[in-house]
């Protein structure tokens, strides 16, 4: 069965930004309908109070609510039928010529120097990890893990179980806190899960509040309920979601400036993006792949041998894969992989995805398709990646016999 939360608060955001689309500065004769889409929300809020005690989304928003009751004298007692407010006019924009030049991270930091090195880490799929130093590798992670956690923003995911009993994971939950930003951006929560990915922060806003640099942080829907950009120019990044299928997918593009700007980063805790999956997390998923081929292969030999459990075998997972992944580096063999592990034809179409976002975000062009799975030594471990521990004993042996 699919694990899903019984806290709402994101549907009560979505119907409240649904019922003010295109309102942000409301009217004096708007202010009736929007305190009545505001106790729609507040009445949403309360229904779900009590399975959302937890949940820092739920929080905020009720804090949210309060705040705009107060700026715009609405009254807590009314009718809470929802209407949709009147949209904005063609050309009325919200953007702000004015915008300090601190909020715009280029323009601020790096007006007399070199341009910034940008650097890129996605998650996708069984999961697949892409970390900011181009580590590649294939996790369990299952539960609550932090992405990213810097002076900026927090990033976490949660991953849960694709089939019972299965060790596959996939992202059913994303939690991203902008931290405040000098007079640039208020703090703002985006939250995202499995059949909900709205199209605003969790107080409803679309952009960093009411700050003087409130748009250089701003949430863009790309695809309705399948794909929304959140653009933080005050930090350089970009943050694609996704949902494919009923998972989520997460890509971001971000300076080097911002992803080591931590106050004391020895005493920092696990930060996927950044340090990669801790070995006893990992999954060598070529292994897995292999295998699984050669069991292929002696099940095509040999007719007494039961069929598999999978809607895919090798053959017609390598066969759909190449339909959108026509090269074969890591995203096109973890395209394989989650096929044979899930039989979900959505984890070819997150593996494709993944790998259009780094296209669009990875800044060294000849770094976008990666080949040899890498894999985080332990301290001391000097052996180039992906060699095997047995091949070195073998070449010394060799060195050895030589000398004798």
């Amino acid at each position: 069965p699919t694990v899903t939360s019984p806290c709402k608060i994101l549907k009560c955001n979505s119907e409240f930004w649904a019922a003010t689309s295109g309102s942000h500065h409301v009217g004096a004769e708007e202010a009736p309908e929007f305190c009545t889409a505001l106790r729609a929300y507040a009445h949403c809020t309360r229904r779900t109070a009590r399975t959302c005690r937890g949940d820092l989304a739920y929080h905020s928003a009720v804090h949210g609510i309060d705040d705009l009751m107060v700026q715009h004298n609405c009254s807590k007692d009314g009718p809470t039928s929802q209407p949709r407010l009147r949209t904005l006019p063609p050309g009325d924009s919200q953007e702000r010529s004015d915008s300090p030049e601190i909020c715009h991270y280029e323009k601020s930091f790096h007006k007399h120097s070199a341009a910034p090195n940008y650097t890129h880490c996605g998650l996708f799929g069984d999961p697949h990890l892409r970390t900011f130093t181009d580590t590649f590798q294939t996790c369990k992670v299952q539960g609550a893990w932090p992405l990213i956690d810097n002076n900026y923003l927090n990033v976490q995911v949660t991953n849960t179980p694709v089939l019972p009993g299965s060790s596959a994971t996939a992202t059913s939950k994303l939690t991203i806190i902008f931290k405040s930003f000098q007079e640039c951006v208020d703090q703002k929560v985006y939250q995202a899960e499995m059949d909900e990915l709205p199209a605003a922060f969790v107080d409803g806003s679309k952009n960093g509040g009411d700050k003087h640099g409130a748009n250089s942080l701003k949430i863009t829907e790309k695809v309705s309920g399948q794909h929304i950009e959140i653009q933080a120019k005050y930090i350089g990044t970009t943050i694609v979601v996704r949902q494919v299928g009923r998972y989520l997918t997460f890509a971001v593009r971000m300076p080097e400036e911002v992803v080591n700007a931590v106050e004391d980063r020895d005493s920092q805790g696990l930060y996927l993006c950044l340090r990669g999956c801790p070995l006893n997390q990992q999954i060598d998923f070529q292994a897995v792949r292999s295998a699984q081929a050669t069991e292929g292969r002696a099940r095509r030999k040999g007719p007494s041998l039961a069929a598999p459990p999978e809607a895919f075998t090798y053959e017609t997972a390598t066969a759909k894969c190449r339909e959108k992944l026509p090269v074969e580096d890591l995203y096109f063999q973890s395209c394989v992989f989650d096929l044979l592990t899930t039989g979900d034809v959505n984890f070819m179409l997150a593996a494709y995805y993944a790998f259009e976002d780094v296209k669009m975000l990875h800044s060294n062009k000849d770094k976008l398709h990666l080949y040899e799975r890498t894999r985080v030594l332990a301290p001391g471990n000097t052996a180039p990646t992906g060699t095997h521990p047995t091949l070195w004993v073998a070449l010394l042996c060799l060195c050895w016999l030589c000398l004798l």
